[in-house]
């Protein structure tokens, strides 16, 4: 839970930056964010995507492997472009290496027409760019289509047997703490299988550098993007939604130098938020202040790391809630998930 992401399928990704897109938003600049610079991608370069990652140590098929179309609109490309694609996976598929293919489009570029040609290559996925459900946000960040299209999409995919992800920025212009949770709680009542948190940030060349510049866009801090989207995978997850990512990859171009000109950047930012969660799901279990000078505690292994925070600063939180020097975490799987155990040393 390192990177923000709840265990689940492996996903492969192919980037296909902006293609099908029928204008640019205001923050995006697809070709930095996946490090991929206006190139077409055809059958052989999904071909070479694929055979490498079946190569790779991490491949498993027991983990369900998926094949992602990401970045672009994809249901606005020419069916012959989509058919394109999706054949250079289909032979995968067949021989059982992918178990599904998944995409990412706009709310208002779906049809039946198409929604049939991706069922007959085996996706089972479509994730939408949502962004925002206020009408006023979305506007102004050029988005060009309204929450009533993500409503009416929702319904129309899981009314077709596809699983419904939704994508969301906190943060973009003309948002607050309290439109985004409204947002939230919009989504969770559209029930979809999962969602994705992208905290806005400013990247060099966009419009909204130009508009940060400017001083008419001013982003979140750091503190206040990890505060919003703890409350948010806390809502949505409490109604069984899981959200399978937070903040956005780390491509190579994103990260040279200048290229986040401003905004809530941190590659570790999901594990800040995951972490955060945690914090505040072993509060109970803490000793009162001043109760002990020592305290060792224990914790399953693998949530260890969420108690210890980032770069140990979970520790020090402890320390400073309790006023007694934690002197190790040991593993303990007979604890349940969520529960640290806590022994006193005065």
């Amino acid at each position: 839970m390192s990177d923000g992401r709840q265990k689940g399928s492996l996903i492969i990704p192919i980037f296909i930056p902006n293609q099908g897109c029928p204008n640019r938003c205001v923050y995006c600049k697809q070709e930095t964010i996946t490090d991929q610079w206006n190139q077409p991608v055809h059958a052989i370069n999904i071909k070479r995507i694929l055979d490498g990652a079946i190569k790779s140590n991490r491949f498993d098929t027991s983990s369900r492997p998926e094949v992602a179309f990401y970045g672009g609109t994809f249901t606005r490309l020419s069916k012959r472009r989509m058919v394109e694609l999706l054949e250079a996976v289909a032979p995968y598929i067949r021989k059982g290496f992918f178990k599904s293919i998944r995409v990412s489009t706009r709310p208002d570029e779906l049809d039946m027409e198409r929604l049939d040609l991706m069922g007959r290559f085996g996706v089972s996925t479509i994730e939408l760019g949502a962004q925002s459900m206020d009408d006023e946000v979305l506007e102004l960040t050029k988005r060009g289509h309204t929450r009533q299209d993500t409503i009416e999409s929702v319904h129309l995919l899981k009314g077709n047997g596809f699983r419904v992800g939704i994508q969301l920025m906190p943060g973009l212009p003309g948002d607050s703490e309290e439109r985004f949770m409204k947002t939230v709680e919009e989504v969770m009542e559209l029930h979809p299988d999962m969602v994705r948190l992208y905290p806005t940030i400013i990247i060099r060349g966009t419009e909204l550098h130009r508009w940060y510049k400017e001083k008419r866009y001013q982003p979140l801090q750091l503190e206040e993007a990890v505060k919003i989207c703890q409350e948010a995978c806390v809502r949505l997850e409490n109604e069984g939604i899981p959200v399978i990512r937070i903040g956005l990859m780390s491509s190579p171009s994103l990260l040279k130098e200048g290229q986040i000109v401003a905004g809530p950047w941190h590659r570790a930012f999901g594990f800040l938020v995951r972490s955060g969660i945690h914090q505040k799901r072993i509060e109970p279990y803490l000793p009162k202040p001043d109760n002990a000078k020592k305290i060792k505690l224990r914790a399953p292994h693998r949530e260890i790391p969420l108690v210890r925070g980032y770069k140990n600063r979970g520790l020090r939180l402890i320390e400073e809630k309790t006023g007694a020097k934690v002197i190790g975490v040991l593993p303990d799987e007979s604890l349940p998930s969520g529960q640290i155990g806590v022994e006193l040393i005065s």
